[in-house]
């Protein structure tokens, strides 16, 4: 199991002639909510998909002193490198049972009491098929899925999307109880109160390139910084 910081170091991602990501370098500590941020098309995805393998990138990721580059997807994951996607990618047609272990493919032994002890509610809708439950659940169940695969670093692509008010506050109370239980988070996130409550650290993106960085306070303190990046939104 890989262990240590996240260095991100020079990172591109191309989509045919499409720069999305252009040359980052981030540092994503071990242990801590780090915060990606930007509109729409700003890299935040392809980033999160660069880490996890699902993309082709040049540059380099080193997590601790070991390389990544090269390690397929399946190895990552294995490695504790886990990403929950935006738009929750659950098997609609399968019981909330089989999405969990589905999750768990890279693992000897199942743990379905981890995800239980995190979402309690699934536990009660455990031989339900997962497109009947409510948007809220489904999202709840795309991260108890991605939690079955043990992660290290669990890499968090749009959570709240779609959601309630009251059920985006329950979302940001399970990443902060992931998050005390000594697991990174990478979290990407259009609702900038939501990212920078939860971050120990953040970034802005901006067309591929990093426009801004650093602790969620000080960028709020920026005016320039939160009425171009973040909307106005103060702390």
């Amino acid at each position: 199991m890989l262990s240590g910081d996240i260095y991100l170091k020079s990172l591109n991602v191309f989509y045919g002639p499409v720069h999305a990501v252009k040359g980052i370098d981030l540092s994503i500590e071990e242990g801590k909510v780090t915060t990606i941020l930007g509109a729409n098309g700003a890299g935040k995805s392809s980033t999160l998909k660069a880490i996890v393998g699902g993309v082709n990138y040049t540059g380099s990721i080193v997590v601790g002193t070991v390389p990544i580059d090269g390690m397929p997807v399946h190895k990552r994951v294995e490695n504790g490198i886990v990403l929950c996607p935006e738009g929750r990618g659950i098997f609609y047609t399968m019981t909330v049972k089989e999405n969990l272990l589905a999750g768990a493919y890279t693992r000897k032994h199942a743990k379905l009491e981890l995800a239980f002890e995190i979402f309690p509610v699934l536990k009660e809708r455990i031989n339900q098929i997962a497109g009947t439950l409510s948007g809220g659940e489904q999202q709840m169940l795309a991260i108890a899925r991605a939690i079955m695969a043990e992660p290290k670093y669990l890499l968090l692509d749009e959570p709240s999307l779609g959601l309630a008010p009251v059920v985006i506050e329950k979302i940001a109370e399970v990443i902060r109880e992931i998050n005390k239980r000594g697991i990174t988070i990478i979290l990407v996130e259009q609702n900038t109160t939501l990212a920078l409550s939860l971050a120990h650290k953040a970034y802005i993106l901006e067309n591929g390139r990093v426009a801004a960085e650093g602790k969620p306070d000080e960028l709020m303190k920026s005016d320039v910084i939160r009425q171009k990046y973040l909307g106005g939104v103060r702390a």
